[in-house]
């Protein structure tokens, strides 16, 4: 009788692992966590040293499709750990892949209440698709920290 109550529990957990999405949705937590991990970095070694270790791909600011990347409050990139040709490049006048111009909503966002989310539609590294994107953003004196999430398609 217990072999057969095992059984039954091993084909049911099998069962619902195999049918288990390829990847599932990130946590708006580990972006919230990722934002504070940054700031709590910049305000003991300083913004520069931040950039830094975000331009280096520190493992700290990267955990899978989550990553913390830095702008500056006129919208350039300041650090960006997994595409580095935007650093330095402002695109306010860029819109995604279904016409916002979310980044000015960042800036935007940062300005009025220094902190909250953003939506979008962006590339996302792991998958390379196109997918809906929700940024958290924390203004901190002349930077804005964000960790985005990928929603799905």
């Amino acid at each position: 009788m217990k072999f057969l109550k095992l059984l039954a529990t091993l084909t049911t957990s099998l069962f619902f692992i195999q049918f288990q999405p390829a990847y599932a949705e990130d946590n708006p937590a580990d972006a919230v966590a990722m934002v504070e991990k940054g700031l709590a970095y910049m305000q003991k070694n300083g913004k520069d040293a931040l950039a830094q270790e975000i331009n280096n791909k520190n493992p700290e600011f990267i955990n899978g499709s989550i990553y913390l990347d830095m702008r500056g409050m006129d919208g350039a990139i300041i650090a960006h750990p997994v595409n580095p040709k935007l650093i330095g490049k402002n695109m306010l006048d860029l819109p995604d892949a279904d016409g916002k111009y979310y980044r000015k909503d960042i800036l935007t966002l940062a300005k009025t209440k220094g902190k909250g989310w953003v939506d979008y539609r962006y590339n996302n590294p792991v998958s390379k698709q196109i997918e809906n994107k929700t940024t958290y953003i924390f203004r901190s004196n002349d930077v804005i920290l964000e960790a985005g999430i990928y929603k799905g398609k």
